[in-house]
Order: C-alpha cells, then structure tokens, then sequence
C-alpha cells in the first residue's frame, strides 16, 4: 500500500506546484462556486434532519440542539449564522409531529444533494468519468450524509458532556484535579479528529474510484480542514471590521455572506481532493504499483488497457 505521507517523492514546494496547477486546471473555484449553490439547497434539509435525529435519539432536553447552533455561530459569519438560525426556528416552529417524522425522510433525500454534487467535484479532481449508476450515486450520496449526523453529533456529546464525563471519572476512581485538566484538553484534538474522519470518509467514498485503500488520515484532509477552519475565522474576522454587505444589500446581505462562506468551504475540500490526487499520480508514474494515475480508476488500469489492445492488434497481425 502506499503511503500518501510520501508524498509520491515530491517535495512540499514542488507538490504545491502542482496542486495549484491542478487548480487551474480543473476550475477548483469555478466549481466551488457550483458547490455553494448546491451547499444551500442542502443546508436547511441537512439541518432539519440533524436536529431530528438529535431530538429522536437524545430526547429534546439534552441541550445538544443549542449546542449545535452554538458551535456553527463560532464558526460562520455573523449574519449568515442569523438567517439560518431565524429560519430553523420558524420550520420547527410550524411543523407538526406528522410533519415531522415524513420530513425527515424528505430532509435526509435533499440533504444528500450536497453530497452528490461534491461526488462529481472530486471525480474532475481525479479526471474520472462517473459511471456508477443513479441509485448508486443516491446511496452513497444519503450514507455520507447519515455518518456525517452521526460523527457531528458525537463529536457534540463529546464536548458537551466531556466535563461530566471527566468529573465522573475522577471522582469514581480517585483521580486528581491533573486527569481532569488532562482530560479537557485532550477533547478538542478528538473533535479535531472527528473532522478529519468526516473529510477522510468523503475522499473515499465520494469520487467513482476503485480498489481504495482505506487511509484514517491524508494529507488532503489535514489541508483541507486546516484551510477550512483558516478561511473561516479569517473570513469571520474580515466581516467584524469590515461588513459591507450588509450595509450595502441590506436583507440579501447575509444570503451573499452565506453563499461566500460556502463558496470557501467547497474550495477547501475540492483543494485537499486535488492534493490527494496528485500526490498518488507522483507515486505512480514513480513506479508505486498500487497508486493510480490521473484518468485511472483503478491502479495500472491504463497499463492493462494498453496491453489489452496491444494483443488485438497482434491477433488481427
């Protein structure tokens, strides 16, 4: 199996040369652009099925639902983070029960668009051609989207309940003030760690390849959270001082700024998929044998075809 912490035998300069060409190459902000608007089509279903699930699985007075909202406001800008939340509360609001349990279903189907089109984003990273058939895209597509809720939901356990968790620990076993300290600190790298879990199910379940090795954490997924964390408190910065779409759109202002940010986001995660990419492209034109190429979808499938229409032509000699 290769490593992709190998690099394929770049160098991190001669690897960001390449990414950014590939970037170029492939249209990453063009497509991020397609992302966003597909990324907002898929917000409020994916958030209305989240808080669903968070509701049927741990009961409505578990403070996770709050906590949820609470997070995304450190996280988004200001505004943006208004108009989902005013929203969301007017769905839960005039939904009932019946409304409820049907538009689950219907929140989890349309959730899953975000996945699909990040499904076809990532098959231009690796030049690859979709050919799985409808059904199968949908289900991938609505799995990735069930295990994110779940890896977002365990992550806010974790920080929710971290505290407890440590308090009851040290009091049951004798542990000091250090195991608790220890332990509230430890829990930020874990959530960490649940990112790139989420980032690495994508890389490997979302673009049409074949014969996958499963890798827990890629260098892809580093750069991509890393970029994506960046971007966001830097773009959330920016409109604490500067805010001028606000001023200037008034009302559309926090539906430009939501747009921005998910623009930002699908770049990250379309740049952590190119440098993937391009990394075992270097490792196999070096000779990896289980690395495959741009335009492969399997490894050595260009080298087999080769061969395969070498022997016709033999045949027809």
């Amino acid at each position: 199996m290769v490593s992709l912490w190998g690099l394929g035998g770049l160098s991190w300069k001669e690897l960001g040369q390449r990414v950014w060409h590939e970037i170029s190459e492939d249209d990453v902000f063009g497509r991020a652009a397609q992302l966003s608007y597909y990324f907002l089509l898929a917000l409020f279903p994916l958030l209305f099925f989240l808080t669903s699930v968070i509701g049927i699985m741990m009961g409505s007075g578990t403070g996770l639902r709050h906590s949820l909202f609470n997070y995304l406001a450190e996280v988004m800008p200001p505004s943006a983070f208004k108009l989902v939340d005013d929203t969301m509360y007017e769905v839960s609001t005039n939904s009932g029960g019946d409304k409820l349990s049907f538009g689950i279903l219907i929140a989890l189907w349309a959730g899953s668009n975000g996945m699909g089109a990040i499904s076809e984003a990532l098959n231009v990273a690796y030049h690859v051609k979709e050919s799985r058939p409808w059904w199968r895209q949908r289900l991938v597509a609505v799995g990735l989207t069930i295990a994110l809720a779940l890896i977002i939901i365990s992550a806010l356990v974790l920080v929710l309940y971290g505290g407890r968790i440590a308090d009851g620990l040290a009091a049951s076993y004798g542990y000091g003030e250090v195991f608790k300290t220890t332990w509230k600190i430890v829990q930020w790298p874990i959530v960490f760690a649940f990112m790139l879990f989420a980032f690495a199910l994508i890389y490997y379940f979302a673009p049409d390849l074949k014969r996958q090795e499963w890798t827990w954490i890629t260098p892809g997924s580093v750069i991509a959270v890393v970029l994506w964390l960046l971007v966001s408190f830097a773009f959330r910065l920016y409109l604490n001082y500067f805010d001028s779409y606000s001023k200037t759109y008034g009302a559309l202002g926090a539906v430009i700024i939501l747009m921005l940010w998910f623009y930002l986001t699908g770049a990250a995660i379309l740049v952590g998929g190119e440098v993937n990419s391009e990394i075992e492209n270097a490792a196999a034109k070096a000779g990896a044998p289980d690395a495959r190429e741009k335009g492969e979808k399997a490894p050595g499938e260009k080298e087999r075809k080769g061969s395969g229409t070498k022997a016709k032509s033999t045949a027809k000699a």
